[in-house]
């Protein structure tokens, strides 16, 4: 078990409970390293059970808004915790900003580096591969990509080389598996790879800020849901999530 964790859970005067209970959490794909690592830590920690459904953030929006059963929601971009929000199933003064990320180029295998800004060859760098990305119109890292090939002026040559993935980690396992030469990922799905190589970091300023929201939803009814998500939040849950490359917002 994590002392980390540990110390945490005495610190918010959280207890094994009587009897165990689940809670429940909807994350984006892109936090699967560091919320597993949470998650194992909260379960030795407290006997509670965490379940955590990872997909592309517009995905589980969906399948929250649709009545799925979740406790906590854990987004890749706002728009699509606003959309949650709007629908009335946020808790009341729970919503917060958590972390922020960046967004990469990455090669399969070893790769030389390369300097990304406008007009940056990128067509010409993939030649007759496919450069892989999460959705480019519905997942918040294909949509953060897109936005930087456009503002980068790049994004109708190589369009038609975009072979897109259900999620960003899909996006990733194409590279790491040599189907696509090059992909466009966050940083920490990079990190956690050791598949593929970091070539080139897309400028900050060259897409929306990648922000992180996290909720509980009206749904969380155990004492688990909420001492989990306190957890998350905590400076114990956020050395774990600045180990894997997250940056911290509060």
């Amino acid at each position: 078990m994590s002392r980390r964790i540990l110390a945490a859970v005495l610190a918010l005067g959280l207890a094994t409970p009587a009897a165990a209970e689940e809670v429940v959490v909807f994350a984006a794909a892109s936090m699967k390293t560091a919320l597993d690592k949470m998650a194992a830590d909260f379960q030795a920690a407290t006997g509670n059970t965490v379940t955590i459904s990872y997909a592309g953030s517009n995905a589980l929006a969906k399948q929250i808004i649709e009545g799925a059963p979740a406790d906590i929601f854990v987004s890749a971009a706002v728009n699509w915790m606003d959309e949650v929000e709007k629908a009335g199933l946020v808790a009341a003064d729970t919503r917060r900003d958590m972390f922020s990320n960046a967004l990469v180029l990455v090669a399969a295998g070893d790769a030389a580096p390369v300097e990304i800004g406008p007009g940056f060859d990128l067509a010409g760098l993939l030649g007759d591969g496919k450069l892989a990305m999460a959705m480019v119109d519905s997942v918040p890292a294909g949509q953060y990509g897109k936005a930087s090939l456009e503002s980068l002026g790049i994004w109708s040559a190589v369009e038609p080389s975009v072979a897109q993935a259900d999620n960003v980690r899909a996006a990733l396992a194409l590279v790491a598996a040599g189907e696509a030469p090059y992909g466009i990922v966050y940083a920490t799905d990079a990190a956690a790879e050791p598949g593929v190589t970091v070539v080139g970091t897309f400028p900050a300023d060259s897409h929306p800020p990648i922000t992180y929201p996290g909720a509980l939803l009206t749904g969380a009814a155990d004492q688990a849901d909420r001492d989990f998500y306190a957890a998350i939040t905590s400076d114990a849950g956020d050395a774990i999530f600045a180990e894997e490359g997250f940056v911290i917002l509060d």
